[in-house]
């Protein structure tokens, strides 16, 4: 991803954060849900590589109760050194089912789960030719754990620990993925 692709991405994201608004979709059936959207940054660990990644992403959703809702999120990383002359990449795509625990007497700050179906899509390649080339990609389960903390009555900010579904490389073996996170969304 160039730079003009990420700057219109930051701007994109910290559009949307700003006009929040305070609204829930009624689908005349009784049934109410809370919508959201926001922007992530974190660390991705692919086990076997050199460094870990820089991670960056957008995420929204909506809850359909005060505890149950859906999630979906796109997740990208810098260029890290993987091994010896060579660097990785990754994406993440998912679509998750979350649960949330508001902790009573806390003044906003819950726990939050999810767990739902994840494409992880690693690329490894040689950082000065093109003399190896290697890449991943696995749809699979992937969820993860956090803590949130409600700063206004339209907006969260969450840190929460990430896996993914891991990836076979053309040696046959299994890399596992995961990452933390820390994210900030508003409410419509």
């Amino acid at each position: 991803m160039n730079t003009l692709n990420k700057t219109l991405l930051a701007v994109a994201a910290g559009t949307l954060m700003t006009a929040g608004a305070q609204a829930a979709v009624s689908y005349g059936n009784g049934m109410t849900a809370q919508p959201y959207i926001g922007a992530k940054v974190g660390q991705y660990d692919l086990d076997g590589a050199k460094d870990k990644g820089t991670s960056y992403g957008v995420y929204g959703g909506a809850k359909f109760t005060p505890n149950l809702g859906v999630e979906a999120e796109y997740l990208t990383t810098s260029d890290e050194d993987f091994g010896p002359g060579t660097e990785y990449s990754a994406d993440v795509y998912g679509l998750y089912g979350t649960y949330d625990y508001a902790f009573p007497n806390t003044g906003g700050l819950y726990a939050k789960g999810r767990v739902g179906v994840a494409k992880n899509e690693v690329d490894v390649e040689s950082k000065n030719s093109n003399l190896y080339k290697d890449s991943g990609s696995e749809t699979g389960i992937a969820g993860g754990l956090g803590l949130g903390f409600n700063v206004a009555q339209n907006a969260s900010i969450e840190v929460m620990y990430n896996w993914y579904p891991s990836i076979e490389n053309t040696r046959g073996d299994d890399i596992d993925a995961s990452g933390v996170t820390l994210g900030a969304h508003v409410k419509f």
